[in-house]
C-alpha cells in the first residue's frame, strides 16, 4: 500500500517562464498608459469605454501571461494559472509531457500549464523521453540545451524518485489509485478583477 506523504509547502525547485513575460508586461504598459489618459482627460471628453477597455486588457495581461507560475514543493507539482492554482501529486502523474504548452494527465485528467513550452516547430522534432530515472547530466542544464527540455527531464526524474518513495509502480492499480491526486484551488483576485473590469467596461458604455 502507498504511503501518505505530508508536504510541507517546502519549495524544491521553481521553473521560470519560457515565453509571454516581455509580451504581457508591454500590453499592461500601454494599458496603464491609456487608463491615465482616459482619467486625466475624461473632461475632455476621452472616452470611459476606451480606458475601461485598456483597463480589461491590462487585467487579463496579468493573469494570463504574467500571473502563471510552475514550482515543485516536497510532494506536489504546482501550477499557477489565470483563474486557479493546481497541485499535483507528483506520484499519481500518469503521464506528462512539454510540447506547446506542459501537459500533466493525473485523476484520469490533463492538466495544463502555460509557463513553460515549446515553438510548434520544436515541438514536432522534440525527443521522447525514454522510461526510467533520469540521469544526473539531466538534472542541471547544459550548454547548448534546451530549456524545455531540462524542465521535462527534471520534472521526470522528481516524479520518479516520488514514486519510488511511495513504493508505486507506473501504472500499477496501487499507482491509479493514490489518494488526493489532484487539489485545486480557485485564484479569487483575478476573478474578481477580470469581472470588475468587464461590469466597468459594460457600464461605460452607458455612461
Amino acid at each position: 500500500m502507498a504511503r501518505v506523504q505530508h508536504d510541507d509547502g517546502t519549495v524544491v525547485e521553481r521553473f521560470h517562464a519560457t515565453s509571454g513575460r516581455v509580451t504581457g508586461w508591454m500590453a499592461m504598459v500601454l494599458a496603464a498608459v491609456v487608463v491615465v489618459a482616459g482619467v486625466a482627460y475624461a473632461d475632455d471628453g476621452f472616452p470611459l469605454w476606451v480606458a475601461a477597455a485598456a483597463l480589461l486588457v491590462g487585467v487579463l495581461a496579468w493573469a494570463a501571461m504574467l500571473r502563471p507560475a510552475l514550482w515543485v514543493t516536497t510532494e506536489h507539482l504546482v501550477m499557477r494559472n489565470l483563474a486557479e492554482t493546481v497541485h499535483v501529486r507528483l506520484a499519481a502523474v500518469e503521464e506528462m509531457a512539454v510540447r506547446q504548452v506542459l501537459v500533466v494527465r493525473a485523476a484520469d485528467r490533463r492538466w495544463v500549464s502555460t509557463v513553460v513550452g515549446r515553438t510548434w516547430r520544436k515541438a514536432l522534432t522534440s525527443r521522447h523521453r525514454p522510461g526510467g530515472l533520469a540521469t544526473d547530466a539531466a538534472l542541471a542544464p547544459t550548454e547548448g540545451m534546451h530549456y524545455a527540455d531540462f524542465v521535462e527531464d527534471r520534472l521526470h526524474d522528481l516524479v520518479d524518485k516520488a514514486r519510488s518513495r511511495e513504493g508505486v509502480r507506473p501504472g500499477s492499480r496501487e499507482h491509479l489509485a493514490l489518494p488526493d491526486a489532484v487539489r485545486r484551488e480557485p485564484a479569487m483576485v483575478p476573478i474578481v478583477l477580470v469581472v470588475g473590469s468587464v461590469l466597468l467596461l459594460l457600464v461605460s458604455f452607458f455612461l
